[in-house]
Parts: structure tokens; sequence; C-alpha cells
């Protein structure tokens, strides 16, 4: 098949490194490939550590990817002779005050129910494991299942291994030949044909003509990298997320310095925010005081494409396009899953129907569909007036 995939982050990379795996001719269309989202993410692969209740639906991807994760690693550093930074040293949860060690215990009974290994931590034994954590740690909670990757390098990889397969260009539209996708236009006019399509460009993917409505929105990021000094190297040994009195803050080691993030904020400033870095050195200083020490080598914001469940939108939306975006915070973390099911979609195999429902772009209208029927079948009680005339409906 000749495959057109709209997109090069890490999601559009890694399923046309997977349709190319399957034999496809495939070509990726993207003017900056990795400069959006897949630029700013951490890399971590916290299935654990990032559960939380009513993730009924995204919780169970989380797992099935992360236990993707290992072939998928080996497989790419073997193709491109590269190092993807893959670390698996667990993460460490910490807290600071009483409602932050409440917030730990639900998050470790959680874990438990859901069969994961987790071990619950005073802040003295937290200190034990890394030494750089302040005395303001009170409590901790460690999953060692939960690893990390430097997603900058894993792109590096995926554009390698692709090679000439992308194209520096921006695409304006998908074509059609009756009711089927056939192409693509890019922003030249040259038209592409294709069988199919695979729009994979993060929320730049709504703005593609001739794609249905998908409900996206972004979800801004802030994030910083810190270069540490070798007095104080290494200042982590693996990755630290912390509750901070109620605020959200992680910390990820690496070998050139450390990842420190990430806000979560809609609307506002489209580069980086003032208040949101400031609340990130606050906490993460509080939770590893040597971070005060440490030089600023880079501050990014990127907008994370969002779905209205923070479930992602995969799934073919009409003959011959599948869409693949929606992955909020976790793009990083699904790529391995999103690339498998992408490709086993855009081939017609059968995928587990619970997997498919669960990303299925078409949730959000079936449910609307559904909730206009039964209104439409509803029939107002029958209201009796003071005097006793039953009138239906009446107001």
């Amino acid at each position: 098949m000749r495959i057109a995939v709209i997109g090069a982050g890490i999601i559009g990379l890694a399923t046309a490194d997977e349709l190319v795996g399957r034999g496809h001719e495939v070509t990726v269309f993207d003017p900056e490939p990795a400069t959006g989202a897949s630029l700013a993410a951490a890399g971590m692969l916290a299935h654990a550590a990032e559960m939380s209740w009513g993730q009924d639906a995204l919780a169970p991807l989380m797992r099935a990817s992360a236990e993707k994760y290992r072939e998928f690693v080996d497989r790419l550093s073997a193709k491109s002779a590269r190092s993807l930074g893959h670390r698996a040293d667990g993460t460490l949860s910490v807290g600071v005050d009483a409602a932050d060690r409440e917030a730990l215990v639900a998050l470790s009974r959680l874990q438990r129910e859901q069969g994961l290994p987790v071990d619950q931590l005073t802040g003295t034994a937290a200190r034990d494991l890394e030494a750089g954590l302040g005395p303001a740690v009170t409590s901790a909670v460690f999953t060692p299942d939960d690893h990390q990757i430097d997603p900058r390098l894993v792109t590096a990889a995926l554009l390698e291994v692709l090679d000439d397969r992308v194209r520096l260009e921006s695409v304006d539209a998908v074509t059609r030949t009756g009711e089927r996708v056939t192409g693509i236009r890019l922003a030249s006019g040259v038209q592409i044909d294709a069988d199919a399509v695979v729009a994979a460009a993060g929320l730049g993917t709504a703005a593609i003509d001739g794609i249905p409505a998908l409900p996206l929105r972004p979800v801004w990021g802030d994030i910083l990298r810190l270069r540490v000094p070798p007095a104080l190297s290494p200042l982590l040994t693996r990755t630290v997320r912390a509750q901070v009195r109620g605020r959200s803050v992680y910390l990820v080691p690496r070998g050139d310095g450390t990842v420190v993030g990430a806000s979560v904020r809609e609307g506002g400033v489209a580069g980086v925010h003032a208040g949101s870095v400031l609340a990130l050195l606050r906490d993460a200083e509080t939770v590893v005081p040597g971070i005060g020490e440490c030089e600023i080598v880079e501050m990014l914001a990127r907008p994370r494409p969002a779905s209205a469940d923070a479930v992602p939108l995969v799934g073919l939306v009409e003959e011959g396009l599948l869409v693949s975006t929606g992955f909020d915070r976790h793009g990083v973390l699904l790529a391995p899953l999103a690339a498998e099911v992408g490709a086993d979609l855009v081939e017609g195999r059968p995928v587990d129907e619970r997997l498919r429902s669960a990303v299925d772009p078409q949730r959000f209208a079936d449910a609307a569909a559904s909730r206009a029927r039964d209104n439409a079948d509803w029939t107002p009680p029958a209201v009796v007036d003071p005097v006793g005339a039953v009138s239906k409906g009446s107001s």
C-alpha cells in the first residue's frame, strides 16, 4: 500500500516506521519534524506513577503500551545504532504535607488494586534512595515498573531510519475520489495519491481541510532543562514525581542534566509562562534543594493535543483516512501501542474491541447521537393542573 502520513511527531514517526516494517510504501509530510509536543516531552514511561482514579479507559492503554516499550526500544536502537536514553529505574513519587501523604496512600491503593508492584515509604526511607531529596519530603511511593526515555533521541532515531521517506512539506488537505480518501494536497498545490492517509499532526490535524471535526483542545505545558554542577552530579538517580501542597512537579534525570516539568494550563500566553516557571522551580527546590544551584539551559512551552476525555483519538473516520491524535500528556508512553493499532486499522486487521472502542474518534459523536435518540423517545410526564384537568407536557 502507498501510505501518506501527515505529521512527524513521535506518533506519526512511530506509525510510519511500523508501516514500513510491514512492507508498505510510506511517505511522511511535515515542514518541521519533531518540533511540537514531542520536543517538550519529558519522556516518563510512568504507567504506574501516573495512574489516577477515573481513568478506566486510559489506564489499560498506558499499561499495554508500557509492556511493548522494551521491544520498541530494542528494535529501534538496533536499526538506528543509537542510544535512546532508556532507563528502567522506576519512579519515586513523594509528598510534602498531610494532604500529599493522603494522596500518595490513595495512589498506592489504586496501584495495588491494578496488580502493580508498589512500595510505600517514609520520608527518611525515600532519602535513603535519593540523597538529593530535601527535609520537606515526608512520604513516598516507589513504583519499580516505571521507565523513562529521551523523546528527542527517539524522534532522531526514527527520522534517521525513515530517512528520505520524510518530506519537509505542509499538507493543506486530504483529497477524495467519490466517497474514499485517496490522497493529499500539499501547500505547494501538488497532489499526492495514496491508498491510505494517516493524519497524526497533533493539534494541526483538525486544521487540515477535509478532515472531519475532532474534539481537540490545546493543553499547554512549560518545561525546563537544567545543567547540574559537577559537584552535585548526579542530583537524582531516578525520576521523582512530587506533590507539593497539592501541586505537581516532576524531575527527570538525564545524562546531560535534569528535566523539570511540567505545567498544565489551558489558555493564556502561547510562549513560556513566567508564573508557571516560577511555580515549577519553587516546588522543585522544595523537594530537591540542589535545584537552586543548577543552570537553566532551556525553557520551552508547547501545546499538547488533548481530547475531551483525555483518551486518544485513533481510528478510521472514513474509508482511507485514519486519525491518530489527542494523546495529551501520554504521547511518548503510548507511541508503541498507537503505532501498532494504527497500522492494524490501516491494513484492516482485527483490533481488540475494547481497545478500539476506547480510542474511537467517533465515540463522542456516537454518544451525542445516543443522547439525541433518548431525548426524542422521552415523553414528558402528565401534569395535573390545579382544577384537576390533565394536560401532557404543559408548563
